[in-house]
């Protein structure tokens, strides 16, 4: 019997117990159950001295009959508990409907607490309640007597397309978003407590900016207007600070048209919040205060071992600027060599289209051949060239340069912050240059912002602004190698 038909068997069988549930007046889908205590405090409320009366659910993940007595365990997000049900407790005719209980099906119990001749602790049934009829089994995973688990949910192409199935069976997956909430939490209380404001920006936009991107296309049949998803929160962010509210934040879903890899989704989360008066030398430090404090609530401790290596998160973190790396990494001179030695660089690559990449497109893939594979520990690299950073501020000093950085950490860019533009002219003559690459094939530059220029013209203070990559962080936090393992349900092609 291959898997299918085996699968098809089971099912059948399932339905067959449904049907004779429907048949005895019993509801297989319930509307609700009081339940008194989660298993985990079920288990910490038994008493050596007194018998304490819980109210129970969960899912069935284990089942054992053996005659007039049964052991089941059951699963909640608290963790799991064993339930002893006897004839002589529940009564004949309740227990003789245990047989009609699967795998993966939610009961509710009634009972005492007590512990068994083999020292566990666990629910003495005195009634039962069916709450859901799994009609489908649960892959579920079998444990040895050593805790070694067999089986379950292991491919990852089905784990991301049935996540409810990949959540319900692997408690290291639940594990993984309760963190990633931790994580949201903390952001947006430190947020609150430092006097920042959160916002909500539009995600449909008629005129997409903020960062290189390709954007998603949709169209307003009521408005007969064709609009875009945001690739970025930055320019509405940045109106907000023009509108006086001076510090503002984000936490929201953005959306680029580009490829999918371990790094990237469609979809994703990213942190953004603009401070006024700040430059990107504050972004630093905000951006240090609220890192180290996450990670030190969270695990303890400044540094932490991750993917094999350890990373030291006590401060100041290194600083290193972007011209010094690309000439230590890639022997190029940024402010004096020509695209041609760029090009040079990037034939060691075998990177597809060199001829039509425009000067930042080929500055910034010969920094992340190069470059990124040695920025390990926590690093500011700061102080980009002027054509891949339309939005930040020149370098004082250094007009070829901005006040920008970007922050790594085992290779990755999970953070990128400026000192903002905020000179409608030179905004302007900005969006200008950008559009020429657009016009040589750039599909990633940035729009010209007409309504974002005239905000600017109002006047916006000094500003710092910085977004953070949510998925990126809680990868490396909680030790994930792709973004799917972080996004409960990725984008992935149709199913076949």
């Amino acid at each position: 019997m291959t898997v299918t038909e085996d699968l098809s068997y089971i099912e059948a069988a399932r339905r067959q117990k449904l049907e004779a549930l429907v048949q005895m007046g019993i509801e297989p889908f319930a509307y609700r159950f009081e339940r008194t205590h989660t298993l985990a405090e079920a288990s910490s409320a038994f008493s050596e001295t007194e018998e304490i009366p819980v109210q129970v659910a969960g899912r069935i993940v284990a089942l054992r009959p053996h005659g007039k007595s049964t052991f089941l365990h059951l699963e909640d997000r608290s963790g799991r508990l064993q339930v002893f049900f006897s004839q002589k407790e529940i009564g004949e005719e309740a227990y003789a409907n245990t047989k009609l209980l699967d795998l993966s099906d939610y009961v509710g119990i009634e009972g005492m607490m007590f512990r068994t001749r083999r020292g566990e602790v666990t629910v003495r049934a005195t009634s039962y309640t069916l709450l859901a009829k799994a009609l489908r089994p649960l892959p579920l995973a079998k444990d040895d007597a050593d805790g070694t688990r067999h089986g379950g949910l292991t491919d990852s192409e089905t784990r991301y397309r049935q996540r409810y199935a990949d959540l319900a069976v692997n408690p290291d997956v639940r594990r993984v978003f309760v963190q990633r909430a931790r994580v949201v939490s903390y952001i947006r209380r430190f947020f609150d407590e430092r006097g920042y404001v959160e916002v909500e920006t539009p995600v449909l936009q008629p005129l997409y900016g903020g960062a290189a991107a390709e954007p998603f296309t949709t169209y307003h049949h009521a408005l007969e207007q064709e609009l875009y998803l945001r690739i970025a929160d930055e320019l509405y962010l940045k109106r907000c600070i023009v509108g006086g509210l001076e510090r503002v934040y984000e936490i929201g879903h953005d959306f680029r048209n580009e490829g999918v890899d371990r790094f990237h989704n469609p979809e994703f989360t990213m942190l953004e919040f603009y401070e006024a008066y700040a430059d990107y030398e504050d972004m630093m430090r905000r951006l240090e205060e609220l890192v180290v404090g996450l990670v030190t609530e969270m695990y303890g401790s400044t540094t932490l071992d991750r993917f094999g290596k350890a990373f030291d998160f006590s401060l100041p973190w290194k600083r290193d600027s972007y011209r010094d790396l690309l000439q230590r990494h890639a022997g190029v001179d940024l402010l004096n060599d020509d695209d041609q030695t760029l090009r040079k660089v990037l034939t060691r690559f075998e990177v597809e289209s060199i001829d039509a990449m425009s000067r930042s497109k080929l500055v910034d893939e010969v920094f992340k051949h190069t470059v990124e594979p040695h920025l390990v520990q926590p690093v500011f690299v700061t102080d980009h060239p002027l054509e891949i950073s339309p939005l930040a501020k020149r370098k004082r000093g250094e007009p070829g340069l901005t006040e920008r950085f970007e922050w790594y950490v085992d290779g990755i860019e999970l953070a990128n912050a400026f000192s903002e533009l905020n000179d409608p002219d030179d905004q302007r003559r900005r969006f200008e240059a950008q559009m020429e690459a657009r016009a040589a094939g750039d599909r990633e530059a940035h729009a010209l912002d007409e309504d974002y220029i005239r905000a600017l013209e109002y006047g916006m203070p000094p500003t710092g602004g910085l977004g953070l990559g949510i998925d990126r962080l809680v990868m490396f936090l909680e030790e994930q190698r792709s973004i799917r393992d972080v996004i409960l349900f990725p984008t992935l092609r149709p199913e076949e």
